[in-house]
């Protein structure tokens, strides 16, 4: 398609939250304290776990992963968003568009595929136990982690290539809070069909195959809990189980609600959004210590409150 007198953008204005006019430092406050909290609890877990010996385990080396996506995730687009909200600081460099295409998904989509290997080891703990160590050995854990990594890696490059192929030469205005594909190939010049199809079927793919996947993983883990004669047996099997399906629903809860609804109304979806960027992060660290013993004794150890000795592990 040839296009003539228009000239390229070499940047764009990120219009911000809808509806919010005259609530900005509000906003701002809040958005702030929930983005601090969110670096210092994950943080905390990667200190922890870093410090303390007896959480050297494949557990608790996912854990610091997804300790780190969580940290990135949120830096993704919360930064611009709180400038945005004090000083009105709504330019972003096509560079600094890109960035944020790129990382959203880079890291959105090594979450997803680590909350997949995270079910396995749950699922090779308890359906088999006497092999988990070979299962879920130091080298196997190593390298689930690192593919997770480079698959994402890929995927992202992908979806920002395509995106930023179209030409941009007409509006600048993101009517977003951050740069996201579907927002952003809405202001191309040349035809978005393919782009946005591609970005639809990866997008949904991803997630929908991870889901699958730690859904098949649960229905056996059920299966073996419900045929354990010891209730004590049941009550830990759960509890270990547990906080990860509660973030995991935190996880593809809104991810369902945003890629599997295209039309979702403008006032549902960024609240939706916000949570998944904002919010997710910081209840992921708070999940896994209220509800992890090692990981509260860990953190007491650090703080120089050590109550508990080794045996107690």
């Amino acid at each position: 398609m040839e296009i003539t007198n228009c000239t390229l953008v070499k940047e764009f204005i990120l219009l911000g939250i809808p509806r919010t006019e005259g609530q900005e430092n509000v906003l701002f406050v809040v958005f702030w304290i929930f983005y601090l909290c969110t670096l210092l609890g994950n943080l905390l877990i990667l200190v922890a776990v870093m410090f303390d010996s007896h959480l050297h385990t494949p557990v608790y080396f996912f854990l610091c992963n997804l300790s780190v996506l969580d940290i990135g995730f949120s830096s993704v687009s919360t930064p611009k968003m709180l400038a945005n909200l004090l000083v009105k600081d709504q330019v972003i460099s096509l560079g600094g568009c890109m960035s944020q295409v790129f990382f959203y998904h880079f890291l959105g989509s090594t979450e997803c595929l680590l909350y997949t290997v995270m079910a396995y080891d749950r699922f090779a703990a308890i359906c088999h136990p006497l092999c988990y160590t070979i299962l879920v050995s130091h080298r196997a854990c190593a390298l689930l982690a690192a593919d997770t990594w480079i698959t994402s890696s890929f995927h992202a490059t992908i979806l920002t290539t395509l995106t930023f192929q179209l030409p941009y030469c007409g509006s600048n205005e993101v009517d977003y809070f951050f740069c996201d594909i579907f927002p952003v190939v809405s202001l191309a010049c040349g035809n978005a069909l393919i782009i946005e199809t591609v970005s639809f079927t990866n997008i949904g793919l991803v997630p929908m195959t991870c889901f699958l996947l730690i859904l098949i993983s649960y229905i056996r883990v059920t299966i073996a809990v419900l045929k354990m004669h010891s209730a004590e047996g049941r009550h830990k099997a759960v509890s270990a189980c547990a906080s990860h399906l509660s973030v995991v629903t935190l996880f593809f809860g809104p991810c369902a609600l945003i890629y599997t609804q295209p039309y979702l109304s403008e006032v549902l979806v960024t609240p939706v959004q916000i949570f998944g960027n904002v919010v997710t992060p910081m209840l992921n660290p708070t999940i896994y210590t209220l509800r992890n013993k090692d990981v509260k004794e860990a953190l007491k150890k650090l703080a120089g409150g050590q109550t508990v000795s080794a045996e107690g592990h």
